[in-house]
């Protein structure tokens, strides 16, 4: 079918695969559209965003400043949690076109009287749109371009800042071409920032040798709130496998009293839905939820979809589990690692629909008993596109609940997770730990499409990841991991309290812990405070203070000549929160360097200087050169410095 059109609209960012997938954004947060809007000839184009949240009944325009070269870009704030969808018109603006073509003729000395009577056209369709006050302007206007004896005054009327703006602000809009519809998905803005801490809740007791319960946990709230954390995770909580237990350190064959592996989800006691009869019961893990919330604390809990051998799935389900030839279930693998307690869900079952619409209904019985946030755990051995359903299926009714993907995996494959909609996600930074692998890192997920979709969380370490560089490592090492994780991200999280009491004995020759809690019930004096607990407390308040660590995005990194150090800038959406980060990376000496202040970043001009208040050891700076001296030592391996232009 034929169509008249001259506008040529493409190239809109941001959007991910041609509309493929939604972009994401937190409340309050700005989107920046550009496009390429071009037409024939030279007439004057003009482009406006159209955007509208789904819930809306009318959508909103924001008009686009012309770059140059045919290049347009408009702002729009999301202000509500959900689905907007926005796209980009464009048209020949003739009014517009008129008017400059006046100017024009008018400046090479040329008459205009036959120009004036063509524009009554323009100004009568504005009498149709504008205010009374501008309609009697107008009227007059008709008159006088229609007057011969009044050409003077009708050419400076023609050529007016305040005809201009109302052929801005009425715009004709003739034969418009609209770009493809794209969407943006909304979260609240706990997607962003968000400081998790996870301990194992059965290691809550106060007494050696017993198995701790939600009253336990419940005694621990304060501290993690007095740490500056705002969620709590725990792994699963689900009754433990029996069959096939795991033992201690990953050992096969599991002895009398050995707790076994909370991933290994299902007994006699139940299944996913039901709650490890030593841990407490539902009520009691409500109120746990509840006096978190009180503190400040989301509860997070684990979605782990797999089956212990004696799940009661196994028996009332079977359909769901793919068997061998020999009738028997195959256990999980990942090799070399064998998972013989855990079995996986057969998600290309033929009755994949029920398989599906029981995991949602996990999901949602813990939903309503109060949780918001869902580590989930392996979810890159899921097919992609149940994840999107489940979670869609979810925020429907409940747009306030987050996912976090689990998943170290191929770059693909974790990008794939978060474009299918998880809120956040793990990251390589467990194992970036050269100023080069940090710098190259951040800057991908900063300053590429990645920055669209992918909410990364830092986790210095995990119950599955005790990284070389933690294996022994001192104090200061610790403080430069938890310090680099709380300020490169605004979402991060650590495996306690064995992060901050240094617990970091290792299987030989492996990243993973020795008597690691997955494979034990752990016991901890809780009240031990020392200078990580403290620096940590003092961290995490810092970034509750400042927005500018609220974000990942708005990161600049700044030149200082010694790869030991690395140093960056960081602000917020409006720039009336920045801060510069120095952080050394040496956990062993001294070290010094000149750092480059970012002059152009920070709106500075040669000559000016700028105030710096250390947050954590409560100095004030003046750094009035481009180029400025820092010496960071192990004893206090950074500075968390507050702009005060």
């Amino acid at each position: 079918m034929l169509k008249q059109q001259r506008v040529v609209v493409e190239n809109v960012s941001p959007q991910l695969q041609s509309g493929a997938f939604f972009i994401k954004r937190v409340i309050g947060e700005e989107i920046t559209v550009h496009a390429d809007v071009l037409a024939d000839g030279h007439d004057v184009v003009q482009a406006e965003v159209l955007f509208k949240h789904e819930n809306a009944k009318a959508g909103k325009e924001v008009r686009m400043l012309h770059l140059g070269q045919d290049v347009f870009k408009a702002t729009f704030l999301v202000e509500k949690q959900g689905f907007y969808e926005y796209q980009v018109q464009g048209w020949v603006d003739h009014a517009l076109n008129w008017q400059h073509g006046i100017e024009a003729k008018l400046k090479d000395g040329q008459q205009v009287k036959s120009e004036l009577l063509d524009g009554v056209q323009y100004l009568k369709y504005l009498q149709r749109k504008a205010s009374k006050k501008s309609q009697a302007y107008l009227k007059k206007l008709v008159q006088l371009f229609q007057d011969d004896a009044s050409y003077d005054d009708a050419i400076k009327e023609a050529i007016s800042e305040n005809l201009h703006h109302l052929f801005l602000d009425f715009p004709q809009r003739q034969l418009a071409n609209k770009s493809p519809k794209f969407q943006v998905y909304v979260d609240r803005k706990k997607a962003n920032f968000s400081t998790w801490y996870e301990f194992f809740p059965r290691s809550a007791a106060p007494e050696h040798g017993k198995h701790g319960t939600f009253k336990d946990c419940e005694q621990l709230l304060p501290r993690i709130a007095d740490m500056g954390f705002d969620v709590l995770y725990f792994p699963p909580i689900h009754p433990i496998g029996e069959e096939n237990r795991k033992g201690r350190n990953n050992t096969v064959e599991a002895q009398e009293g050995d707790s076994g592996v909370p991933w290994a989800i299902g007994s006699q006691h139940g299944g996913h839905k039901a709650i490890h009869p030593e841990l407490g019961n539902e009520r009691e893990f409500k109120d746990l939820v509840k006096k978190a919330k009180d503190l400040g604390i989301e509860v997070a809990m684990d979605l782990a979809f797999q089956a212990a051998p004696d799940h009661p799935y196994i028996t009332d389900h079977p359909e769901w589990f793919r068997k061998r030839p020999d009738g028997t279930i195959q256990y999980a693998e990942n090799p070399p690692k064998k998972y013989q307690d855990i079995v996986n869900f057969y998600f290309e079952t033929k009755v994949y629909k029920e398989l599906w619409t029981e995991l949602l209904s996990v999901t949602l019985h813990w939903v309503k008993c109060g949780v918001n946030i869902f580590r989930v755990d392996n979810p890159h051995t899921k097919p992609y596109y149940f994840w999107n359903w489940l979670m869609m299926e979810v925020k429907k009714k409940y747009p306030d609940v987050l996912f976090l993907a689990e998943a170290f995996s191929r770059p693909k494959v974790m990008q794939q997770l978060a474009k299918q909609g998880f809120s956040q996600s793990y990251t390589y930074f467990t194992w970036r730990v050269s100023k080069h692998e940090l710098i190259e890192y951040v800057v991908e997920l900063t300053q590429t499409e990645m920055k669209e979709y992918y909410r990364p969380n830092f986790w210095p370490n995990t119950p599955d990841i005790n990284p070389y560089h933690l294996q022994g490592a001192n104090e200061a090492m610790h403080l430069i991991r938890y310090a680099l994780a709380a300020t490169l991200s605004g979402n991060l999280g650590i495996y306690g309290p064995v992060f901050e009491y240094m617990v970091s004995d290792a299987l030989p020759g492996k990243e993973e812990y020795l008597n690691s809690e997955k494979y034990e019930i752990g016991h901890w004096d809780w009240n031990i405070e020392n200078k990580l607990t403290y620096l940590i407390s003092q961290i995490n308040a810092v970034r509750k203070a400042h927005e500018s660590l609220q974000q990942t995005n708005n990161i600049h990194f700044c030149a200082v000549e010694n790869e030991n150090l690395i140093a960056f800038h960081k602000w917020n959406q409006d720039r009336t929160d920045e801060t510069l980060i120095v952080i050394s990376l040496d956990p062993h000496h001294t070290q010094i360097g000149h750092v480059q202040l970012p002059m152009a970043t920070l709106g500075m001009h040669h000559g000016s200087s700028v105030e710096l208040f250390d947050t954590i050891s409560n100095n004030g700076y003046i750094w009035g050169n481009e180029w400025n001296y820092v010496e960071l030592g192990p004893n206090l391996p950074f500075h968390l410095f507050h702009i005060r232009k």
